[in-house]
């Protein structure tokens, strides 16, 4: 089992931060949380999650239009913010992905087959986004996830061709941990969980 130190920093006493130092993240660093992020489970191996990582003027200009005003400046100042949407068509990479089973695939083609396939991109998309947050927060990085966007003004302006559709966005960076707010309630285990 991890130490506390690591179960508090990635969960226990990780924080969803609005405010973030002006300190730059690395490639290097996105391309760790990628390889961090990857390994994480999926339906088949499906790994439906595609991300943008928004980081420069143009870039955040062009997210600017879609942010609800609770989440634009806070957006606009954070180094990144990272599109996590997912692949509608992700079943196209089955057989690369899952190859021990070439058919695969069928499960998502066809006539009557389009919800399913919706619900499983969406689904393991969010897995991998939630991955890329964890990730995110094991490198020594903070996030702040959101969901007041307009996605079909960010899927015209980033995806448009439409087989990528977004689902929620991350600011990442350095976290002011002096501009947080007091950690919420959380419920125990009695409120939510049983046993059958």
């Amino acid at each position: 089992m991890i130490d506390d130190k690591s179960l508090d920093l990635i969960l226990r006493a990780g924080r969803t931060h609005n405010v973030f130092l002006d300190k730059p993240v690395s490639d290097g660093q996105l391309r760790q949380i990628h390889e961090i992020m990857k390994w994480g489970p999926t339906s088949q191996n499906s790994q439906p999650c595609r991300v943008v990582f928004v980081r420069t003027k143009e870039g955040k200009e062009k997210l600017k239009p879609a942010l609800s005003p609770g989440n634009l400046d806070k957006t606009m100042a954070a180094p990144v913010t990272a599109i996590v949407a997912y692949d509608s068509r992700f079943y196209e990479h089955l057989p690369r992905t899952f190859p021990h089973n070439p058919a695969a695939k069928d499960n998502y083609i066809g006539a009557g087959k389009e919800e399913a396939a919706l619900r499983t991109a969406f689904r393991n998309g969010t897995l991998q986004g939630a991955y890329l947050m964890i990730a995110a927060r094991a490198i020594g990085l903070d996030v702040g996830a959101m969901s007041g966007f307009n996605n079909a003004v960010v899927d015209q302006a980033f995806f448009p061709d439409g087989r990528f559709k977004s689902n929620f966005l991350c600011n990442i960076g350095y976290g002011d941990h002096g501009k947080l707010f007091n950690q919420n309630p959380r419920f125990d285990f009695e409120d939510v969980c049983t046993f059958a």
